[in-house]
């Protein structure tokens, strides 16, 4: 098989070999480590995702992880799967390609604009919410990094299960700002705290949008660039204790995440009337902002908005 155009256009007709289904080109979403995902939509107008590749084998692994994760106890964990077929291109060539859900959301970045430090935290609980029930089915996702995720109004969803490996094997695909070989802080088998690692690398992000090199220390780069930061300092204790080894699994980081941030919000309680002398307006949206974000919080942790409260 050749290397598919990068660049199929708007309008590219890509119809099923097999099936004969059709699906419309509407744009270039992005790349992927063996394809490049379009936006399209079928002849009934619905909209997808679809990833056209050249390795059939490394494609159809992917379609079997989505159609795994596609509910695990319950829980979506990444964009539904919807069709997998072949492509005969107008040069002859045939290509492999799957569709799925689209999601429609921001990057990480793109949504924190505006943003209190406190959403760091709730992104990232969300995030070891879906690693709870990926890991107790028996995997890590492997590659985690921001490139895979996007914000949903306030959910945050995976977008690319191509790095999802079994408990046990080596991670088969990994970015290095992520990966805790190239710091230094453990290797690169698949086990829970592999993808723990990540989850704080994200937080880092989040306040360090341009990603940094390690230099010849990497472990106290890290722990300067905590210190240094005014966003993660809510944070600082946590992501320390994570470094050292204290969690090892989604479900201990996440209650001790939420716990901290349920302690901090108790502990300085923010109401309308505390804010008289402010605009209305701008009371109200700090009020919303942070209702929502007690809700988000305690439901993560498993308790009612009411005892949040008491």
């Amino acid at each position: 098989m050749k290397k598919p155009d990068s660049k199929l256009y708007p309008g590219t007709s890509v119809r099923g070999k097999w099936s004969g289904r059709n699906y419309s080109i509407i744009r270039r979403l992005g790349s992927g480590a063996c394809g490049t995902v379009y936006l399209c939509k079928n002849d009934q107008g619905d909209t997808y995702a679809l990833k056209v590749g050249t390795d059939s084998a490394r494609m159809m692994l992917e379609v079997n992880m989505l159609k795994k994760f596609s509910k695990v106890q319950g829980v979506q964990l990444g964009p539904y799967f919807v069709d997998v077929d072949d492509w005969v291109a107008a040069n002859q060539v045939t290509y492999p390609f799957y569709v799925m859900e689209y999601i429609d959301g921001l990057s990480m970045q793109a949504f924190l604009k505006g943003k209190t430090k406190d959403w760091i935290g709730v992104c990232a609980i969300q995030l070891l919410t879906h690693l709870e029930h990926l890991h107790k089915a028996g995997y890590v996702f492997g590659d985690l990094k921001t490139d895979n995720l996007l914000m949903s109004k306030t959910r945050v969803r995976w977008i690319d299960v191509g790095g999802v490996t079994a408990i046990g094997r080596a991670i088969k695909e990994y970015t290095e700002f992520y990966d805790r070989g190239y710091w230094g802080m453990g290797t690169r088998k698949a086990e829970p705290t592999y993808d723990l690692f990540a989850v704080t690398m994200i937080m880092m992000e989040m306040a360090y949008p341009h990603r940094f090199e390690k230099g010849a220390h990497p472990r106290k780069t890290l722990e300067n660039r905590v210190h240094s930061s005014v966003w993660l300092k809510p944070y600082r204790t946590f992501l320390l204790q994570c470094w050292q080894g204290k969690f090892t699994s989604a479900t201990e980081m996440k209650e001790a995440l939420s716990k901290g941030m349920l302690k901090r919000s108790q502990a300085k309680p923010v109401h309308p009337k505390t804010r008289a002398q402010r605009k209305t307006a701008t009371a109200s949206s700090d009020y919303a902002e942070m209702l929502t974000l007690s809700a988000l919080v305690a439901a993560f942790l498993g308790i009612s908005l009411y005892s949040f409260w008491l």
